[in-house]
């Protein structure tokens, strides 16, 4: 028999799993307390269940937890996580601190479809796309690794979350929990690479979590270039959906954009932007990318960086650059877990 994820289902999915089962429904709260409060990583664990409850849960069920299975600590302080899944796939998370606390960098996919040109996650493809519960786990592995409390989570990790729409979904409902982590949506910032329907449907839920875009370029022939989704949502598509979530939710949307030498750094580029940007008061993020092996791409250097900022003020545009964290753990998104796996191919 197929196990269950238990610790995939939110506390509505487990009321019904209890029901289905003729159990109060006191009990699903106590399970999912034991899942998402007290992070229980066995049934055994949680003893104010019957010893029959348990052992039902143990033939039908199963934790999905990951496990860290390696970690990198930056000079700066940023710690990277590869995590096993059950099913010996690997994904990875980075802990950042700020002055506000620590925010959590998770993935929602292994590996991603979209295609990036800059980005190390995508270079494998997609294998799977987590559940709820997996992405949950990298959260509560991660802070009990680290000994304090994570306050802020960005879903910027490897994958991408509309690619995921119904686990990603069941996840915010998890980690918000006032009975689990209970961390805010305004303390979550979800990032796509501009799947319309997704935005779109997002819009719809009124969450209140920060919707963060990868624009990454201000048109249509050089985002082609690095983002392949581009040519199925092209920039004013994106836009447009964009300004409709604005309308719909009153949050701000916030931009990403990566900073590449010589491909979207010109002034020009920034004259472009500005005019994507016009009355939104939308905010943009800069930022200098880590360099990844296999991309054709490097970092625009501080003083082009910097420039452009300034004739993005210039403008009207909201801009800060974003501060490059953890680059001596190679913390650019799917790295360490291709270089485990080229060492596994050297050394099975």
């Amino acid at each position: 028999m197929c196990k269950v994820s238990l610790s995939a289902m939110t506390k509505e999915e487990l009321k019904a799993f209890a029901e289905a089962r003729g159990w109060p429904a006191f009990r699903a709260k106590q399970i999912f307390s034991w899942l998402h409060q007290k992070r229980a990583a066995a049934f055994a664990e949680m003893t104010n269940l019957p010893r029959a409850m348990q052992e039902e849960l143990e033939r039908a069920c199963r934790i999905d937890f990951p496990a860290i299975a390696r970690k990198q600590v930056s000079k700066d302080g940023t710690v990277k996580y590869l995590f096993r899944l059950f099913d010996e796939n690997s994904v990875e998370s980075v802990v950042m601190k700020y002055s506000y606390g620590y925010t959590i960098c998770v993935s929602s996919q292994v590996g991603c479809r979209m295609g990036c040109r800059f980005c190390a996650s995508t270079q494998g493809g997609l294998v799977r796309s987590l559940n709820a519960g997996e992405i949950a786990g990298q959260v509560y592995a991660a802070q009990k690794d680290i000994g304090e409390r994570i306050s802020h989570i960005v879903m910027m990790g490897m994958g991408e979350p509309f690619d995921n729409y119904d686990e990603v979904r069941k996840f915010l409902a998890i980690i918000s929990d006032d009975e689990g982590l209970n961390i805010g949506m305004r303390n979550i910032s979800l990032s796509t690479c501009g799947v319309i329907p997704g935005i779109e449907r997002l819009a719809k839920e009124h969450l209140g979590l920060t919707l963060s875009v990868s624009l990454h370029a201000p048109n249509d022939t050089l985002r082609s270039g690095m983002m392949p989704i581009n040519l199925k949502y092209p920039v004013a598509d994106l836009m447009a959906a964009c300004r409709a979530y604005q309308k719909e939710t009153g949050r701000r949307v916030s931009f990403e954009y990566s900073m590449v030498q010589g491909v979207n750094d010109s002034d020009a580029c920034a004259v472009q932007l500005s005019r994507l940007m016009k009355g939104m008061g939308a905010h943009v993020n800069l930022i200098p990318i880590n360099p990844v092996d296999g991309s054709p791409y490097s970092s625009a250097d501080a003083a082009r960086i910097a420039a452009f900022q300034k004739k993005l003020a210039l403008l009207g545009v909201n801009a800060t650059i974003r501060r490059r964290l953890g680059a001596d753990i190679s913390a650019a998104c799917g790295q360490l877990r291709k270089e485990v796996q080229t060492e596994m191919k050297k050394h099975p």
